[in-house]
């Protein structure tokens, strides 16, 4: 039976044409799935589905989506990343339907300085739900746990903040609304928990300036909000300015202490976007 599936030209392109048919004929695709953002039943039968073509140095794994959730896309991804994917998928790590019970979850990763290569810069990521306006927004809050020089340069000055403002990360002096979307950069949530923070690739496909070693949880509440909303918040401070806080009122006390003393910055992206 043809499925309601989207198959995305960069998709075709990875998969062969030949495949790419096959899959909208219905000879290997799954008619009931479980998305790969939001983790709930779907049926390429009965309503357009994406497939994401997960990419690492020797591993690909097609997954599939709602539509309203993810946009039919190749996304590249480190091996061990891939692997640890398809282990919450199927099941093997067990992680796929268990999220702890803390508000907040702490991960280190090696994320490239924005727009440059290579200089390598180690992360910290702190998710959380963050209140604007009376709407709780999921959030991801990224602090270096050093400071991070201009690519090229051997001066020991911190310009974390400017990189990330030339790449369009709005200063905030005040954390009081949502920030402007950023364009080309999204959050891949993928079998129900944090895998990376995507941004443009020069080929076109996005590519992850930040990933989790291994995928990061993420609580309930978070992740039902970041599925309603389809966006996330990303804050962004310089070494030593948010540090890791064991509760979310304390987290907002930090981001609203750094935006006052100017060592914020901010932007929206889609959940998984292109």
């Amino acid at each position: 039976m043809p499925r309601m599936l989207d198959v995305s030209d960069d998709v075709r392109a990875e998969i062969g044409d030949e495949e790419a048919d096959r899959l909208l004929a219905g000879d290997n695709s799954p008619g009931s799935y479980d998305c790969t953002s939001c983790r709930t039943p779907g049926d390429s039968a009965q309503e357009r589905t994406s497939t994401v073509l997960f990419i690492g140095d020797e591993t690909a794994v097609l997954a599939f989506a709602h539509a309203t959730c993810l946009p039919s896309q190749v996304v590249k991804v480190a091996e061990e990343q891939l692997q640890g994917a398809v282990r919450s998928i199927t099941g093997e790590s067990g992680a796929a339907g268990g999220v702890p019970a803390a508000a907040a979850a702490q991960a280190a990763a090696t994320a490239s300085t924005p727009g440059a290569q290579p200089q390598p810069a180690v992360l910290g990521v702190t998710s959380g739900l963050v209140l604007l306006a009376e709407e709780l927004y999921p959030a991801l809050v990224v602090e270096p746990t050093g400071p991070i020089a201009r690519p090229g340069t051997t001066g020991g000055s911190d310009e974390f903040l400017a990189l990330l403002s030339e790449q369009g990360f709005t200063p905030l002096g005040q954390v009081h609304e949502v920030p402007a979307v950023l364009p080309g950069w999204s959050v891949l949530l993928a079998a129900g928990q944090l895998h990376a923070v995507l941004q443009p690739g020069t080929g076109g496909s996005p590519v992850a300036w930040w990933q989790a070693h291994q995928p990061l949880q993420v609580t309930d509440g978070w992740r039902t909000a970041a599925s309603k909303l389809g966006q996330v918040l990303v804050f962004a401070a310089p070494v030593g300015t948010i540090g890791r806080q064991p509760r979310e009122d304390l987290l907002r006390d930090a981001l609203d202490k750094a935006a006052a003393n100017g060592r914020l910055v901010a932007a929206t992206m889609p959940l998984a976007g292109t």
